[in-house]
């Protein structure tokens, strides 16, 4: 299957081209600053000869329009955004590129004679309440696809992420940033934690993005990908501490509570595997484990 991938140097993104490689005809729509290989993330940078780049702006529906036109894909995967570390960005910023970039990739694959046959779109599951200018954003974006999807039959359907953890995610968020603590045995300030979340990691996420991808789902509809199950953002820290066992210990209630955390539901899983077939296999604690392994080793 010729693929386009968008927002591949992303988390997400970063896991999944590997994965799909050996499969698919592979095709990472960039920015203009990764042009010649410039800048780009392991593994992307070693990677290189076995995928096919086209650059393009998501915010202007000429060049995007142009890259979905020369690449063909029969599908595409969308997973770039504004916002997924600083939720509160600046509102002109969030429309231009996750409202505005995804309606234009979204024309791009299927107006004017686009070959695609699907497009997958990344969502969020801060969009089932909308408490932060990113997540507000991603829904109104999937509002348009899921109206283009009903009124024009527009193939576009929805994989929405839980709480994904693994290698290579950005420092500044949660996992990423305790780690680094407990591998130095320092404190580290938090808020108070209680917040609950369905952790899920970063393999279990790209097997669920290929699942979707071969599964004959109808359009308008979002899969969830979760493990189904909730553990509070302060047992996840205690559990990297204790794994990486280096003393220092989390300091809950130092910081403030975030605006616009809310109860995150699990992902319903039973609804996933009647859609796509798929569900995750790897625990909370094995996830943590591996990445904590991971880390020791990239370290020595």
């Amino acid at each position: 299957m010729r693929l386009l991938v968008t927002g591949a140097t992303g988390f997400v993104g970063r896991s999944l081209v590997p994965a799909l490689l050996p499969d698919h005809d592979l095709t990472l729509l960039l920015r203009e600053e990764y042009a010649g290989g410039k800048l780009l993330p392991p593994p992307l940078d070693k990677l290189r000869s076995a995928y096919g780049t086209v650059y393009a702006d998501l915010r202007n529906y000429n060049l995007t329009s142009r890259a979905v036109r020369d690449t063909k894909p029969e599908a595409v995967i969308h997973l770039a955004a504004a916002g997924v570390t600083d939720p509160f960005l600046p509102v002109n910023t969030a429309l231009s590129h996750n409202v505005t970039g995804t309606l234009n990739l979204a024309r791009a694959c299927f107006q004017n004679g686009g070959s695609s046959q699907q497009l997958i779109i990344a969502r969020t599951p801060g969009e089932l309440t909308a408490l932060n200018v990113y997540a507000a954003s991603k829904a109104a974006a999937w509002s348009f696809c899921q109206m283009y999807a009903r009124t024009a039959g527009w193939p576009i359907r929805g994989a929405m992420i839980f709480q994904a953890y693994g290698p290579n995610q950005s420092p500044h968020l949660l996992v990423a940033a305790a780690l680094r603590a407990a591998l130095a045995g320092e404190q580290f300030p938090m808020t108070m934690g209680s917040q609950a979340k369905d952790w899920v990691y970063i393999a279990d996420v790209v097997a669920g993005i290929r699942a979707l991808l071969d599964a004959d789902v109808s359009p308008g509809t979002t899969v969830d990908l979760g493990t189904g199950t909730l553990t509070s953002v302060l047992r996840v820290v205690e559990m990297l501490y204790e794994l990486v066992g280096r003393g220092g210990h989390p300091l809950p209630g130092a910081l403030p509570s975030r605006p616009g955390e809310t109860p995150q539901p699990a992902a319903d899983v039973t609804t996933t595997l009647e859609q796509i077939d798929w569900q995750a296999h790897i625990l909370l604690e094995d996830g943590l484990r591996m990445l904590v392994e991971n880390a020791i080793q990239e370290k020595t």
